[in-house]
């Protein structure tokens, strides 16, 4: 999949960018030239992709499905898009998720099978609390036995909200986007799902000002 985005003519009345028209103008374009769309594809698809691998993990080509719903879903619903937000990621991610949703069993065996990887010799929050001071900092790449036990116990619904700010590196506000919650909500329940990773991996509480 390629990550170049091709330049494209927007309608009249759009102004473009220094590096091209944006998402919203893209998705635009395509209401009446369906083939604009690809350059939605081109810009986010190898992004998308790789979220979907971190969640799913890349076996039985799951990642490669989903995110070509992704897109095809996106495609479909491309009239329903606010065109007044002109980066379509929030909106990607908001598709994908749901799409996940239909393989919450093989997240979760999947992070059950990592915090078994090691035989346990990952103590409770060895390591962790050096590496990982804070749980937006974990990388599914270098993913620990206890920590991955930890995401395990997550509701599918705290996995979400917070692999969307930890790995998607969405903002409060795109995650509120995405979820089509108010960031109030996303500030609060991140800091609830902060305070029970934290138990899980038996490390201090965040101080309090």
């Amino acid at each position: 999949m390629s990550s170049t985005a091709p330049r494209l003519d927007l309608p009249a009345g759009d102004p473009a960018e220094p590096d091209g028209p944006t998402d919203a103008g893209l998705i635009r374009a395509s209401l009446e030239r369906p083939e604009e769309f690809s350059g939605v594809f081109d810009r986010y698809a190898d992004e998308i992709h790789a979220y979907v691998s971190r969640r799913l993990g890349p076996e039985l080509g799951q990642a490669d499905d989903v995110t070509a719903e992704t897109f095809l879903v996106a495609f479909r619903k491309r009239h329903k898009y606010d065109l007044t937000r002109p980066d379509a990621r929030p909106w990607l991610y908001g598709i994908a998720g749901k799409l996940i949703s239909g393989h919450r069993r093989s997240e979760t065996r999947r992070l059950k099978s990592l915090a078994k990887a090691a035989g346990g010799a990952d103590g409770p929050g060895a390591a962790l609390h050096e590496e990982e001071r804070s749980a937006e900092r974990v990388s599914a790449a270098a993913m620990r036995p206890a920590l991955a036990a930890a995401l395990a116990r997550l509701s599918a619904a705290e996995r979400d909200l917070l692999l969307l700010v930890a790995w998607a590196d969405l903002t409060y506000e795109e995650t509120a986007e995405a979820l089509k919650i108010p960031v109030g909500t996303v500030r609060s329940r991140l800091h609830r799902i902060r305070a029970k990773l934290r138990r899980h991996l038996h490390l201090p509480e965040e101080p309090t000002a």
